[in-house]
């Protein structure tokens, strides 16, 4: 029965909200981790209790799990709760009431300006096929030149590309649309790639611009995570701090840091909640900081106390 809800309630969110199959996968990941967790207890999801989701969290934390980890755990069990009291399968919502565990205020990681140029540039030398600079370098210069998520980025469709259009339409999170601008070098690449693209015949049908054998028709975000993570060894970066999302958080920053307003960057980014974009204003709020620190006649006496 359980494990029907389940199903059950992921089929709701898909329908109603246009949950992405990525979100789906991680609501089902944390309700089966929590279903096991209450099954041993004898319970399941029409007798648990408030006391045993908590219990549940404070395992959570015994096992060493991050705060945003915890946080989204409770927020599937939460959602799951309140469609099972909503379609009349429980009297409550036994986590209505539970809090959530503080999240940690950790500033992005943002790449500067020149470790962007390094990983930009491996993408157009390192690989050795021809197909595979003019691919990696289109990905590179899309992500930096839009900050797309990786998932939107992977599975751009080849209609979004084609005629060298200016701005370019991206589908996000809850199947919600978008328009961001391209780059003259964004767009450049793009030309590059589609020129060999469409010469190989493989690709000959496939509706995606990054097409790939691979059951979902398109290059996977892990096989991007994993080539970034490579670009930047060999560009003689910390590959532990360069990830596909940390190209996104550059774009954002450098942004902002030229000038471009929130509520801009907000838009482009694809936030629901301008709350989200705020967190760069600390990256920005730092900048200023150092900058008015390092320059200003009188901050050198003031922090050395003279």
């Amino acid at each position: 029965m359980s494990v029907q809800w389940i199903s059950s309630f992921l089929e709701a969110k898909a329908a109603e909200l246009g949950a992405a199959r990525n979100t789906q996968i991680a609501y089902a990941t944390d309700l089966k981790d929590f279903l096991k967790f209450i099954e041993d207890r004898d319970s399941n999801f029409a007798t648990a209790d408030r006391s045993i989701v908590e219990e549940y969290l404070v395992q959570c934390a015994s096992i060493g799990l991050a705060t945003a980890t915890k946080a989204r755990r409770l927020s599937s069990i939460k959602q799951l709760f309140c469609f099972l009291f909503e379609e009349n399968l429980r009297k409550d919502n036994p986590a209505i009431q539970v809090r959530g565990p503080r999240k940690d205020k950790h500033l992005p990681k943002a790449l500067s300006v020149a470790d962007v140029e390094k990983l930009l540039q491996g993408a157009r030398t390192i690989p050795k096929r021809k197909s595979d600079k003019l691919r990696l370098t289109c990905l590179m210069e899309m992500l930096y030149a839009t900050g797309m998520r990786v998932t939107e980025l992977v599975s751009l469709p080849i209609a979004a590309a084609r005629g060298d259009p200016q701005m370019i339409l991206v589908r996000g999170k809850g199947s919600k649309e978008r328009m961001v601008p391209l780059s003259a070098v964004a767009r450049q690449s793009i030309m590059g790639w589609l020129l060999f693209r469409d010469t190989d015949v493989r690709n000959a049908n496939s509706p995606f611009l990054f097409p790939s054998r691979g059951k979902e028709g398109h290059l996977t975000r892990v096989w991007f995570f994993l080539q970034i993570k490579s670009l930047a060894f060999m560009a003689g970066l910390n590959a532990e701090t360069v990830t596909p999302h940390s190209l996104r958080h550059a774009f954002a920053t450098h942004l902002l840091a030229g000038g471009a307003d929130l509520r801009s960057i907000q838009i482009l980014l694809g936030h629901a909640d301008i709350a989200t974009t705020e967190i760069y204003t600390h990256i920005q709020d730092e900048r200023l900081r150092n900058l008015v620190l390092k320059h200003h006649p009188l901050a050198y006496p003031l922090i050395t106390g003279e």
